[in-house]
């Protein structure tokens, strides 16, 4: 079979069968009597799949929604393809429910599941329900082994609201705010212990009254006790409207305390960017729209349902970071930590690891390079990474941790807060396991041991035998690793649903390729299978991660694995590119770069100006005034050669150069890593390398190397490559003649018409007609640092002290949201209408209590909101991009699907929209190219 750096891969595969080895110690920790019933999706289903059979569990089982299988017959989850068994595939409506009483369904039919079929554990990984506490006491109670963290650590853990208590019990520094509204709500209208007392009477809620009537616990914890006995019984004690007042209270107060600060809120039971808004300057008005907009997207609306939200100051300089924390329940410690500040909208995009070893390493290389400035600034983020490590530590030790979870913290320069705990395994714990290993020792005999090296194996151990299991011993094994989320999104970083994977090459060497079965080939032909990415989840399609010595390494691995990444299909959109152009970045500026998690708005930001600056430049034209100017000195035979010249190597130069005004994040990968190839010199650009090899570097880095037998459209053409290769043998011999320290030195030389020591006249003549010859034509190169040249694309810069610096305009709203169009263009509406950027699932109103935000007849204005399209379980609200009337609703039915670009409304608008027109797109992208050959002509 081909794919063997996927279904091989000696880092992540591996014989893990501890009951067969030689001992017996070791032999007691074997699991292979763990029977599991997989309750997740997505590539952490695969891989459990996969860590269960390397660890000789066979009997295990998984769920399969009906939007797996059904309701998007052609999403087909992968996973089937190796797992055949039909008695080991167990269908569901979905993985959870949209309301508790669905949720509460669907926890009662996992349980009859495992039951009729003789599953005694239950794996949750990172989706869905498994920091849901009710479920994971339903799962103990009904004597089943949950993997993961229990019930009670959950509680204490996973609930953002107790977690803050927890650690600031234990001095584990936490971001100001609130966490303890729904209290508050409930204290304004029974204000006291009595009143406490006689609310649970009214609505027959089992509360401890010896703990109500104790006046050593404070008001708000008695509140409470009663708000839990509220949840346990599924009544409702308060509204949303009298939360949402609350809340609105507590965002002015700390808008008043803090008025350079945005407020953020966030629902206790949210995860993976779920469940969290961010209130502007000023903004405190809408603190019920966005209150509502949470617990509607972490489906917290039913009656009964803990609808707590919190408050807290947004830190407006962060990096997030997080530190990777085990524990039996009785022992404690972390593995490093991660940092996932490159971030948009809460979803993580590329996590970088963060070790002891490396920081110690990135120290050393800046103290010898005399780079003082760097030097301090490592030293400090290693002080910060030891102190987040102390304080994971004490709280998973208090809060009993009994398996793998994260210890969130931001960042702040020298400070940092401790954020939440997330009792579960994180998408991203591969960047962990792959940096440390860990090692169990018999307390009797230092000589029998063995090594755990995936967190998903720790995680069935720690459920079958934690009391048994020793502290292990973490043991380097990278220094440096780093995973880029493959989603399905488009060039803005926006969902984007319903397309079709028709092929992906396989994984290459140093590769780890984390999906959930897609890259596993007909195991008849071998050939890869068509997958269809369904819009009931959410957009993410795989995980991309490499190793390395030195973070640089790291990335630059990770560089070449996307560079020979192919992916196609119908109506794909994946943010594949936006990583080969964010990663050559960072390597072009500084790996080392301490990104807050405000930096990718206004990145994208900077690549759309690039867009834009590349949509009004037309290149035939350009490459027409460029040969014209080159043959405006050129007479007789020369003349007639240089034309032909010309004309041989218009494709050679003008195919790479499309591509990459065509492909905005490549364009972006290549400035940075280019940026010192070129000298601005009294306006004009002045290479300070051979064009030549840089057209060669080009070709490669976009893939387009020739390979003989592939496809001439994703390679240099034969011929093309035929005058390339003799440019290139050229130079190097000219080189090796000359002996030159640089292209301008050999420029230099090149420009006298005296012969070389050693060369003859003639010979001296034709070497500088074949020069000329090669260089013809080159300067239409030029376009490609003259965009960057007039976006001030590398004034996003990383300073002296690692921080970046963001120029005031990439932090324009307006500009963002403009440059986000650039990137993906609207559908192209009439002026009648208005239509859907994306396809999804469609609501008229807030919530279902709500009334629709416009009907026909009614006047909006730019602005306003006009419907939710939920996509990849996202809620993303649409505004009206102006004003106008709505004259006829299309789609008024909530819970629909809709395709992108299908009509909602038809409408008058206020004024009249005008189009330019063909000729007058065609003048202003000629006087942009005019701007860009005068630097030339």
């Amino acid at each position: 079979m081909s794919n063997e750096h996927y279904l091989h891969n000696p880092l992540i595969h591996r014989d893990r069968r501890l009951g067969r080895r030689h001992t017996e110690w070791v032999n007691q920790f074997d699991c292979t009597h763990i029977r599991p019933l997989i309750i997740c999706r997505g590539p952490i289903r695969k891989e459990a799949m996969d860590v269960f059979s390397e660890m000789g569990i066979t009997d295990f089982g998984i769920l399969l929604s009906e939007k797996d299988s059904i309701v998007y017959q052609d999403a087909l989850a992968p996973e089937l393809r190796s797992l055949t068994d039909p008695n080991r595939v167990h269908r569901v409506p979905d993985y959870t429910g949209a309301n508790k009483e669905e949720r509460d369904q669907r926890i009662a039919q996992i349980i009859n599941i495992a039951r009729e079929n003789g599953y005694n554990s239950i794996f949750a990984g990172y989706g869905f329900m498994a920091e849901d506490e009710t479920m994971v006491a339903a799962m103990e109670k009904a004597g089943l082994n949950f993997i993961g963290p229990c019930s009670r650590t959950v509680h204490d853990a996973g609930l953002k609201d107790e977690a803050k208590r927890t650690a600031l019990k234990h001095g584990v520094s936490v971001t100001p705010g609130i966490d303890n509204g729904t209290a508050l709500t409930l204290l304004k209208k029974h204000p006291d212990a009595a009143a406490l007392k006689a609310l649970a009477a009214e609505h027959g809620l089992t509360v401890d009254e010896v703990k109500l009537d104790d006046d050593s616990i404070e008001l708000a914890d008695k509140a409470d006790l009663v708000l839990a006995a509220s949840y346990e019984k599924g009544v409702d004690i308060y509204t949303v409207d009298e939360l949402c007042e609350t809340l609105t209270e507590a965002v002015q107060e700390m808008a008043a305390e803090y008025p350079e600060n945005r407020v953020r809120l966030k629902a206790i039971s949210g995860g993976g960017g779920k469940g969290q808004r961010i209130l502007g300057i000023g903004e405190s008005a809408r603190t019920p729209e966005l209150v509502r907009e949470i617990l509607n997207e972490v489906k917290t609306t039913g009656v009964g349902d803990n609808k707590n939200v919190l408050v807290e100051l947004n830190i407006e300089t962060t990096r997030h970071q997080e530190i990777q924390v085990l524990g039996n329940g009785e022992w404690s410690m972390t593995m490093g930590g991660r940092d996932c500040s490159l971030q948009m909208h809460e979803q993580k995009l590329l996590e970088v690891s963060v070790t002891v070893e490396s920081l110690e390493a990135s120290i050393e290389q800046a103290k010898a390079s005399g780079n003082a400035t760097e030097q301090r600034v490592l030293e400090q983020d290693l002080k910060t990474l030891i102190a987040m490590e102390d304080e994971a530590t004490r709280f998973g030790e208090a809060v009993g941790l009994d398996s793998v979870s994260t210890f969130e913290c931001i960042v702040d320069r020298d400070k940092h807060f401790f954020m939440e705990m997330n009792t579960r395994i994180q998408v991203e714990h591969r960047v962990t396991e792959l940096c440390y290993l860990l090692k169990f020792t018999n307390p009797e005999n230092p000589d029998d041991t063995f090594i755990v090296e995936s967190l998903v194996e720790l995680m069935v151990l720690l459920a079958a035998h934690g009391p048994k299991l020793p502290k292990p011993e973490r043991i380097l094994r990278h220094n440096d690793s780093v995973e880029a989320r493959l989603n399905a999104t488009n060039q803005a970083l926006q969902p984007s649903a319903g397309g079709v994977i028709e092929y992906w090459s396989d994984a290459v060497e140093g590769e780890i390729r984390d999906d959930q079965g897609i890259s596993l080939h007909n195991p008849d032909t071998d050939v890869f299978m068509k997958y269809t990415l369904a819009g009931a989840y959410d957009s993410n399609i795989a995980l991309l991660l490499t190793v390395g010595d030195t973070r640089l390494d790291t990335y630059e691995r990770m560089a070449e694995v996307i560079r020979q990444t192919n992916m196609r299909g119908k109506d794909l959109a994946t943010n594949l590119e936006f990583h080969y152009g964010l990663v050559n970045w960072f390597i072009g500026q500084n790996i080392n770069a301490r990104p807050t998690t405000r930096f990718i708005v206004p990145y994208l930001t900077a690549v759309g100006e690039l867009k834009q600056r590349a949509n009004n430049l037309d290149v035939d034209y350009a490459w027409k005034q460029v040969c014209k100017a080159q043959l405006a000195g050129a007479t007789g035979d020369s003349a007639k050669a240089l034309k032909t010249t010309l004309e041989l190597k218009q494709t050679l130069l003008l195919r790479p150069l499309q591509t990459l005004l065509d492909e905005p994040h490549i364009l972006a990968g290549w400035l940075s890593v280019n940026r010192d190839s070129y000298t601005m010199v009294d306006g004009k650009i002045s290479w300070n390398e051979n064009p030549i090899e840089l057209l060669d570097d080009t070709y490669h880095f976009l893939n387009m190397d020739y390979v003989e037998g592939e496809p001439a459209s994703s390679m240099i053409w034969d011929h093309d490559n035929d005058i390339l290769d003799d440019a290139l043998a050229f130079y190097q011999e000219l080189n090796n003649r000359l002996d030159a320290q640089d292209w301008i030195e050999l420029q230099s030389v090149l420009d006298s018409a005296d012969a070389p020591e050693g060369i003859s006249a003639s010979m001296w003549g034709e070497i500088r007609g074949a020069h000329a010859g090669f260089q013809a034509g080159v300067d239409i190169l030029a376009v490609l640092p003259n965009i960057a040249e007039a976006t001030s694309y590398y004034s996003l810069c990383v300073n002296e002290d690692l921080t970046i610096n963001i120029p005031e305009r990439l932090e324009d709203t307006e500009l963002q949201e403009a440059m986000a169009k650039v990137l993906v263009p609207p559908p192209v509406a009439k002026s009648d209408e208005i239509l859907a950027e994306s396809g999804g699932m469609f609501y008229g109103r807030e919530t279902p209590e709500h009334d629709v935000y416009v009907k026909q007849g009614d006047h909006f204005e730019a602005g306003d909101p006009l419907f939710i399209v939920e996509v990849m379980k996202m809620f993303n609200k649409v505004y009206a991009p102006f004003s106008g009337t709505i004259e006829e609703v299309l789609v008024d039915t909530d819970g629909v699907i809709i395709s992108k670009g299908q009509p909602i409304f038809k409408i008058t608008p206020d004024e009249v929209i005008v189009v330019e027109s063909a000729e007058e797109v065609a003048a202003r992208r000629r006087g942009v190219t005019d701007e860009f050959l005068a630097q030339l002509v």
